[in-house]
C-alpha cells in the first residue's frame, strides 16, 4: 500500500509548481529526457494503448521550425527554452497492441477499428500521457511551460509527415526563470468543481 508523499513533494508537483515562460540557459540532457519518459510511460491508459508520441525539439533548426509555426507570443518561449516537446497521439496506436496488451490484442484491435473510437481513444489517452509528462518532469526537478497556440496541421506536416500522428500540445522544459511566471490565478473550490453522488 502506498504512503502519502511529503508536503515538500506535493508542493513541488502541484502547489508551488508554475507555468514558466522564460528559461535559464541550461541544457536538458539525454539521460534526463530518458528518465522522464521512463517515468511517464507507467501512467495508466485505456487498454494500455499508450498512444502518445513525442518529438523532443532542442536543435537550433528544430526550435526555429517549431517557433515559426507558433503564434507570436509563443515563439520566443520556444526559442529560449532548452527543450520543447511536441506531444502527439498516434491514430494507429492499435498496431502496438500485440506488444502492449498481448492477452487481448486482437479483440482490442477490432474494438479500435472504428475511426471515431480510435480518434477519441488516442486523443484522451494521449492527453493523459501529456499530463504524466508534466508531472514526471516536475518530479525530476524540471520546470514546464505547456502551450497550445500553434498551427497543429503545419506542425503535423513538419514533424509527423507520413504518419497518422496528430499534434496535441507542446511543452517547454528546463529550469525556468522565477520572474517569468504570471501572478497565480484562483482555482474553483471543491464545491464549485464537483459533488458527491
Amino acid at each position: 500500500m502506498g504512503q502519502p508523499l511529503s508536503t515538500q513533494a506535493l508542493e513541488q508537483l502541484f502547489v508551488s509548481a508554475r507555468t514558466h515562460n522564460g528559461w535559464h540557459d541550461e541544457p536538458v540532457g539525454d539521460d534526463t529526457v530518458r528518465a522522464l519518459y521512463d517515468l511517464l510511460k507507467w501512467g495508466p491508459t485505456s487498454a494500455n494503448t499508450c498512444p502518445a508520441r513525442f518529438v523532443w525539439v532542442r536543435s537550433v533548426e528544430g526550435k526555429a521550425r517549431l517557433a515559426s509555426l507558433a503564434m507570436e507570443g509563443n515563439r520566443r518561449k520556444i526559442l529560449a527554452a532548452p527543450l520543447t516537446v511536441i506531444i502527439g497521439y498516434d491514430l494507429d496506436f492499435a498496431e502496438s497492441l500485440p506488444k502492449l496488451f498481448p492477452a487481448r490484442a486482437e479483440a482490442m484491435r477490432q474494438s479500435f477499428a472504428q475511426a471515431a473510437v480510435a480518434q477519441v481513444t488516442a486523443m484522451r489517452n494521449g492527453s493523459l500521457q501529456g499530463a504524466y509528462l508534466i508531472m514526471a518532469a516536475r518530479a525530476l526537478g524540471l520546470d514546464c511551460g505547456p502551450m497550445s497556440g500553434f498551427d497543429n496541421a503545419a506542425v503535423d506536416q513538419a514533424f509527423f509527415a507520413g504518419t497518422r500522428i496528430q499534434s496535441n500540445f507542446i511543452c517547454s522544459l528546463g529550469h525556468g526563470k522565477a520572474e517569468s511566471v504570471y501572478p497565480r490565478n484562483p482555482r474553483l473550490s471543491f464545491e464549485e468543481a464537483g459533488r458527491f453522488a
